[in-house]
């Protein structure tokens, strides 16, 4: 009986759901035929039935939230109908071939293109997550609807993300915060983005969050009546003069205070945009008369007035906004947009999607020109880890507006160099840059550029990039032109060292290099997981793998010479191996798989401490360096993926290690602040080794360097401090 109650709650439950579903798509499309949506409903209903989502609530449910979305944005009945049948080819016995046969082409290549690769048993799970991202930006050029499925799909896990368990959670929050925050931000959707990033913060650092959060509740109330105020003085300015407008406020959401708060190292009360008024005018002359008005009410901040509506975002976001003080010294910020400008910022592509009129735009082609890039970009980025991160760079909001000296504006990331500037005009360009003059005058190379600033790029013929333009350049054209290059010349010199090398090995055992046939090399190299010989010799130049061994596996079984170079000289590697590993305690927690005979060492560059994930890379005559995985020097190295190796922590504790960490604590300046500070490290048993503190306008940062055991020790702390009330955040210093 109760079974049977459960199951009548449940067709209740979805049902009302539907019909909700049907009424929002009948207002946003009143000429729309909805015997599609009804058609997928039904089949979702049918194989999605017993199926159960971790809250308890029949998995029915799901498909149709992410429809509801989806009917939000005023999208098609195809995009809706695809919305409802998303996750059957994936957790259903449903095959793209049933949908193709069922609902057609287009509504088989949107689910296609959002199923997850399944079938593939992935080495790791930044393979996986690499190849399902790549999977779903390739369908995204072909339609956009796959990514805003996509989106309406993560916003409805993040909204239930509570009845997950605290582990996936995490890994769920940060792929959202890294990647599908960023699409949505560069697809120019304000509103979906805004709740993925609060909803994702709230996981991903529930301290800050749950900080940043009261610090806006406790000043809710008097900037609720604050807000209100002004909101009634501009409206009667406004009035006088005879404009039309539509006034609102807003709050500041708590990721992007959060976000400013680290970026600038303040306190709540100096966000200028915590309050913001927006001002949606009926024309574009209204904007900036509202622009004049504003000014002569309040005193504006000087610096503080963008104008994107002649200088939009990449994502084609555009809008007026200056920073204005009240009489008595309240900031505040003002945004002034028109009516299609406002919905631009809040939907973005979504706004503007036309599926029933033909071909696509231009002004739609032109907002995908992004994606084309970056797909491009990244079609021949094969390590998982390299795309991961240079994904991440590609959807950074891009903020300097440079010009070239006849005029013409290029969008560049924050903190571009003229490096970048340089491959952005043209590949040789980048590849020839020699110097470069900003506004005039002649800067270095490693110069950050601002927007306004006019660049004029110096080259010289037969110049070529250099490995350390890595370590500054910002945009991932640049990155992966410079990591093209490097890799082609540097693999050539590699492939020439490795010949040289395992020719002086065999001349120890009178064999020569060319009485080796091609299979047997292709055979070792194979042994390897190796594609082709050259792939061979380049390790052996790079050092990743020893001549001796490789010959050992070249020359026929049961020869003299080969019991030779198995067994010569291994004496006195070994006792060098030891000796690196046994004179110093941080180095014998770490091992490299497979390989015995390779020195390792942990780079000082990001001081990797047990627990973290470490990558090897292995460099040219001090052996393998280890590396944190989040090291900003991995991705720089990781050009040449011959260099990378597996490496590991040993799962030894005999010798309990200790590394020194450097953290630096951003705090107000109160009495008893650094008492508070030491004593949740004592109370952690942590002994520190140096401390150091600066003070200024009320503020203070304070340099903290405590031994360590391993990541969950530093974490402990960490959270210990950040609970502290006045502490802004803590963040690690890589280098000592």
């Amino acid at each position: 009986m109760a079974t049977l109650r459960q199951q009548i709650a449940t067709t209740a439950l979805t049902v009302t759901k539907f019909r909700e579903l049907l009424k929002r798509v009948k207002a946003n499309r009143p000429t729309d035929d909805l015997e599609l949506i009804r058609k997928a409903y039904d089949f979702s209903q049918k194989h999605h039935a017993g199926q159960t989502r971790a809250s308890g609530e029949p998995y029915l449910v799901h498909p149709l939230e992410v429809a509801l979305v989806l009917a939000e944005m005023k999208m098609d009945p195809v995009a809706i109908a695809a919305g409802l049948l998303h996750d059957s080819v994936e957790d259903t016995s449903v095959t793209v071939v049933d949908i193709r046969k069922e609902f057609g082409e287009q509504v088989a290549h949107i689910v296609e293109g959002v199923t997850k690769i399944s079938k593939i048993d992935f080495a790791t799970r930044e393979e996986a997550q690499a190849e399902n991202l790549r999977k779903m930006m390739l369908a995204m050029v072909d339609d956009i609807r796959v990514v805003l499925i996509k989106l309406a799909d993560r916003l409805h896990n993040m909204r239930t993300l509570e009845h997950l368990d605290p582990e996936r959670q995490q890994k769920i929050a940060k792929e959202t915060l890294e990647i599908f925050a960023p699409i949505a931000h560069r697809l120019g959707m304000g509103k979906i983005r805004g709740e993925l990033e609060d909803l994702g913060f709230r996981y991903v650092d529930p301290i800050a969050y749950q900080q940043v959060r009261e610090a806006v509740e406790a000043r809710r109330k008097p900037g609720e009546a604050f807000l209100s105020k002004v909101q009634q003085v501009l409206s009667d300015k406004l009035h006088e003069a005879g404009i039309t407008a539509k006034v609102e406020s807003r709050i500041k959401r708590v990721y992007s205070i959060h976000r400013k708060l680290v970026r600038q190292r303040i306190a709540v009360d100096q966000v200028y945009d915590l309050f913001a008024m927006r001002v949606i005018t009926q024309s574009l002359q209204d904007c900036y008369a509202v622009l004049g008005i504003i000014h002569n009410v309040w005193r504006p901040v000087p610096g503080r007035i963008k104008d994107f509506i002649a200088m939009p975002r990449p994502n084609f976001y555009q809008s007026l906004h200056t920073s204005v003080i009240t009489s008595d010294g309240t900031p505040f910020e003002i945004q002034i947009r028109t009516e299609e400008m406002h919905k631009m910022a809040e939907e973005g592509i979504a706004a503007h999607w036309k599926y029933k009129d033909g071909p696509v735009s231009a002004q739609d082609e032109q907002r995908l020109a992004w994606l084309r890039q970056v797909v491009e970009w990244q079609r021949d980025v094969s390590d998982p880890n390299e795309f991961l991160s240079t994904l991440k760079i590609d959807l950074y909001p891009e903020e300097v507006y440079t010009f070239t000296p006849k005029g013409k504006v290029v969008v560049l990331p924050r903190e571009a160099t003229p490096i970048d500037f340089a491959y952005s005009i043209h590949t040789e360009v980048g590849h020839s840059c020699v110097g470069a003059k900003v506004n005039g005058r002649m800067v270095p190379l490693r110069h950050k550029l601002h927007s306004g600033d006019i660049v004029e790029i110096l080259t010289q013929p037969g110049h070529k990039p250099s490995r350390d333009w890595l370590a500054i350049v910002k945009s991932s054209r640049s990155r992966n032109k410079i990591k093209h290059w490097l890799n082609l010349h540097q693999r050539e010199r590699a492939i020439e060292i490795g010949r040289k090398l395992i020719e002086k090995e065999a001349r120890k055992y009178h064999i020569a290099l060319k009485e080796l046939k091609d299979d047997e090399l292709q055979r070792v190299a194979s042994d390897y997981g190796l594609g082709r010989p050259d792939d061979l010799m380049a390790g052996i130049g790079y050092g990743k793998y020893s001549a001796r061994q490789v010959l050992a596996k070249l020359i026929p079984s049961g020869s003299e010479p080969l019991a030779e170079a198995e067994g010569a000289k291994t004496g006195g590697i070994a006792s060098v191996v030891r000796r690196v590993f046994g004179g110093d305690q941080n180095n014998n927690a770490i091992r490299v798989k497979g390989h015995g005979d390779l020195l390792v060492y942990r780079a000082r560059c990001c001081n990797p401490i047990r627990g973290e994930t470490v990558v090897g890379y292995v460099t040219r005559g001090k052996g393998v360096a280890v590396h944190a995985q989040n090291c900003p020097n991995v991705l720089n190295l990781m050009y040449e993926p011959e260099r990378r190796i597996d490496v590991e922590w040993a799962h030894d504790d005999t010798t309990p290690a200790s590394y020194p960490v450097k953290l630096t604590v951003f705090c107000d300046d109160r009495f008893g602040m650094l008492k508070q500070i030491t004593a949740v490290i004592s109370d952690s048993k942590t002994n520190i080794r140096n401390i150091e503190a600066r003070t200024a306008n009320a503020q203070a940062n304070i340099d903290i360097v405590l031994d360590i055991a391993d990541l969950k020790h530093l974490e402990n702390i960490i959270n210990g401090v950040r609970k502290i009330p006045g502490v802004h955040d803590v963040q690690r210093l890589q280098k000592i």
